[in-house]
């Protein structure tokens, strides 16, 4: 696509050669601010478990996108099965919607329209000798229960809708999902959990891995969620997408919420969310 030299080129004109195409949008999202009367859409009261999460207390709006940041093992991920049931908080108290949610496991967090893309999708995410279109029915045959099987063509019309929705790169929905690319895995079961129609999602890590292409697109579709009033948890690494995303930003470390920042954010975030990390005191 060309050489250049360093100062010759900038970060998004670098990009957009490597993918092909313009890719002003990974750098431009807009990410709307969050009204000060919406209602709280999920509510953690001091939840914790024993050896694993401390008391932590948070609460997400409707429409909001809440980020998690800190170092590996500070209990994001942890925080986030709980949230989901996968991991059973054992103090404290969850409301969904107004309602207090005893989470025992997935399936009551489902039945409370949660949803959840773990953080390695290969293990814990995809099924590889199954299709796309099994693959994507998978969340909403489980809340309608397996003794209502769905349809063939209810299977098929829910599959093709998401694969046009999301972009996924494939001949058709019978491909099995193990020959697909990364990127496209992730759209899978990204779609897999938008077919459940959930008020509350939670992205653990979902850009991990996929080229920079398909990480605008999964950018962008989470922001499209919250638009239409979907609450987000959005767990990354990456602190750069975290800010550029997030309306609000909570901090982890050492199983407990370190701390929590407001946006909009500015300049100054990245280096306090790295002071807060070190156990540094910053206004918020």
């Amino acid at each position: 696509m060309g050489t250049y030299n360093i100062d010759e080129i900038t970060k998004l004109e670098l990009v957009t050669k490597m993918v092909g195409k313009d890719m002003d949008v990974i750098f431009n999202l807009h990410r709307k601010p969050v009204p000060e009367d919406a209602p709280d859409m999920l509510r953690a009261e001091k939840i914790g478990a024993p050896g694993k999460i401390d008391e932590i207390t948070l609460e997400i709006k409707k429409g909001e996108l809440m980020g998690f940041a800190g170092l590996l093992g500070s209990g994001r991920t942890e925080t986030a099965e709980m949230l989901f049931g996968a991991n059973r908080a054992t103090k404290g108290e969850i409301t969904v919607n107004g309602q207090k949610a005893d989470l025992k496991n997935p399936h009551e967090a489902i039945a409370h329209r949660i949803a959840f893309c773990p953080e390695d999708r290969k293990r814990d995410g995809i099924i590889g000798d199954l299709s796309i279109r099994e693959n994507i029915m998978l969340a909403v045959q489980a809340r309608r229960g397996f003794l209502h099987p769905m349809s063939r063509q209810e299977q098929n019309e829910l599959a093709d809708k998401y694969i046009k929705a999301l972009g996924i790169a494939t001949p058709d929905a019978e491909k099995k999902i193990g020959e697909l690319s990364g990127g496209n895995q992730q759209k899978v079961i990204l779609a897999r959990w938008m077919a459940t129609e959930p008020d509350v999602l939670i992205l653990d890590e979902p850009t991990r891995g996929i080229d920079v292409g398909a990480k605008a697109e999964i950018q962008r579709l989470m922001l499209e969620m919250c638009d239409d009033g979907v609450s987000v948890i959005f767990i990354s690494s990456e602190l750069e997408e975290v800010i550029r995303c997030s309306n609000r930003i909570t901090i982890m470390r050492d199983g407990k919420k370190a701390g929590e920042l407001t946006g909009p954010f500015d300049g100054d975030t990245q280096n306090n969310i790295l002071k807060i990390i070190a156990g540094e005191t910053v206004k918020a």
